[in-house]
């Protein structure tokens, strides 16, 4: 069958979903399940929006052995050499540069006219071609381009040297014939196509961008752009593991196929979930909560007697199991590591391992029974480290229904140690009050979430938040049995992030218009 390439844009158009921020922990812990994951192609960011992201994209590009490693630019020299700085240390090096392509974006946002549009094309894939084996040029809003343009675009693309020529739906407009007929087109009419790889890139505007990436695949495609999970601006870019499910699971339709590690999407799944702060609808096609769930008394009869009457897809196919091996306050430090290799966590460091011990024992002492979703949801509190400002030591709450709640904090500040108590509307509003005047710092809380990690009234709880400071944003996550001390430790998490990431220059509001409709 043919190979379909998987160019994951996670760290990149993912990233660009409202509220989340991710930093450069964060990119290298993703990229590396990335890799695990097995995608050929990783578009780690955009180098040129602030010096943080140029780093960020480096750490990346220095960690990631097992896949290309890709920084965007614009069509300007500038982002090109922005993305050879950041790139440097990588194994293998691409570049992937943009320009519009359709009437509205080459008036209103480019202003001008088809033949400045080809000189500035030609002129920026030969200077990002002299620096880079690899180059993938996109035709920003191909799919509102006329289609005679845009096969001279492809065909000039391919003279100057692109590796890649990237038809993209920015904004989700296309129907799967629509779309579809665009590769055929190109195919069909642009000579020397056979030299080099067409990609989709389709966002979920209309909920069609994973119809429209198999209709180019059945078109022509060669590779596919999108992001776990589906997450991306606006309504999202195409979701990677739909693809990938949809391909193995018709492989008679579709004879082609990726070579991507099915059994590492659920993982994959909820660390992306996790890292953004970005939950997955129980409804959510592969990975969602209910994707293996039967609640109509048919559809349980028909499962029973045979999985295949109602279940097109194995759950172990993307890694989802039950272990059966339970560890509880009298397991020892061997079964705990031996329990973290089978969850996939062979590479933690003593440190690490002995910081999830300790937090393991804790959680241990306070509930019965400690699951698979326990496990991991202490670990990817505690993966990613964020610089202890603050650090929460203590917290005491009183709650009547007949008075005002209150909270005790003590909170650890640049090693000493403040207490103070506080009243609030409610218990957490208490906390948050009491953790504010202790920290000294104003902020705004954008946004606060709970959710079950596992079931029963022991149940671990872990709460997101999102907290915003002038022109600064950083979302947090806590974890407990007790919903309240989750609920501190995640704004605490949040306040240090916020103090880290002042520390990096901003992102610029122009830059980053510039590069949300890709």
């Amino acid at each position: 069958m043919r190979k379909i390439y998987i160019f994951d844009t996670t760290l990149r158009d993912g990233e660009q979903s409202p509220g989340v921020n991710l930093n450069t922990q964060e990119k290298v812990e993703i990229a590396l399940q990335l890799e695990k994951l097995g995608v050929d192609r990783i578009e780690a960011g955009f180098p040129i929006a602030s010096p943080g992201d140029l780093a960020a994209v480096n750490a990346v590009a220095r960690a990631v052995k097992n896949a290309s490693v890709v920084g965007l630019a614009r069509s300007r020299e500038k982002d090109i050499d922005a993305v050879v700085e950041a790139l440097k240390g990588a194994q293998d090096p691409r570049i992937h540069i943009f320009l519009a392509t359709s009437p509205i974006h080459r008036k209103h946002k480019l202003r001008m006219e088809k033949a400045e549009v080809l000189e500035t094309a030609e002129r920026m894939i030969k200077y990002a071609k002299a620096r880079f084996a690899q180059v993938e040029f996109s035709a920003e809003d191909a799919g509102r381009t006329e289609l005679d343009f845009l096969c001279e675009v492809t065909a000039l693309a391919i003279k100057a040297g692109a590796d890649v020529v990237n038809i993209p739906d920015t904004v989700g407009y296309m129907t799967p014939y629509e779309y579809g007929n665009i590769f055929k087109t190109l195919k069909e009419n642009v000579p020397d196509i056979e030299k080099i790889q067409l990609s989709a890139h389709c966002h979920d505007d209309l909920g069609m961008a994973t119809a429209n990436s198999l209709a180019a695949i059945l078109n022509g495609a060669d590779q596919i752009e999108g992001t776990i999970n589906g997450i991306g601006e606006r309504a999202g870019n195409t979701a990677l593991e739909e693809v990938a499910l949809a391909l193995m699971t018709r492989a008679e339709f579709f004879d082609a196929t990726t070579t991507l590690h099915l059994q590492e999407i659920a993982r994959t799944s909820r660390l992306v979930s996790k890292l953004t702060g970005m939950p997955v609808p129980g409804n959510k096609a592969i990975v969602g909560a209910n994707a293996f769930a039967h609640e109509s008394g048919i559809h349980q009869d028909g499962v029973l007697k045979e999985k295949t009457t109602y279940e097109i897809i194995s759950p172990a196919t993307i890694g989802l199991k039950d272990s059966k091996l339970v560890l509880g306050k009298h397991s020892g430090r061997h079964a705990f590591r031996e329990k973290l290799v089978d969850l996939g966590f062979e590479n933690l460091t003593e440190e690490q391992v002995n910081a999830a011990f300790g937090k393991f024992k804790d959680l241990a002492d306070r509930k019965k029974d400690v699951g698979n979703e326990d496990i991991l949801a202490l670990l990817e509190e505690k993966l990613i480290e964020t610089p202890e400002v603050f650090a929460l030591e203590q917290l005491v709450v009183a709650f009547d229904s007949h008075a005002v709640p209150n909270a005790t904090v003590k909170l650890k500040k640049e090693g000493v140690v403040a207490s103070h108590k506080a009243e609030g509307n409610g218990s957490v509003d208490a906390i948050y009050q009491a953790i504010d005047a202790i920290s000294g710092e104003t902020v705004e809380l954008d946004d606060y979430s709970i959710k079950s990690v596992t079931d029963g009234t022991d149940a671990l709880g872990e709460v997101h938040v999102v907290l915003k400071q002038g022109e600064y944003s950083a979302q947090g996550r806590g974890v407990s049995t007790d919903i309240l001390e989750a609920s501190a430790r995640a704004y605490v998490d949040a306040l240090n992030r916020l103090v880290e990431k002042r520390k990096e220059p901003a992102r610029t509001k122009r830059d980053r218009d510039n590069v949300t409709l890709i």
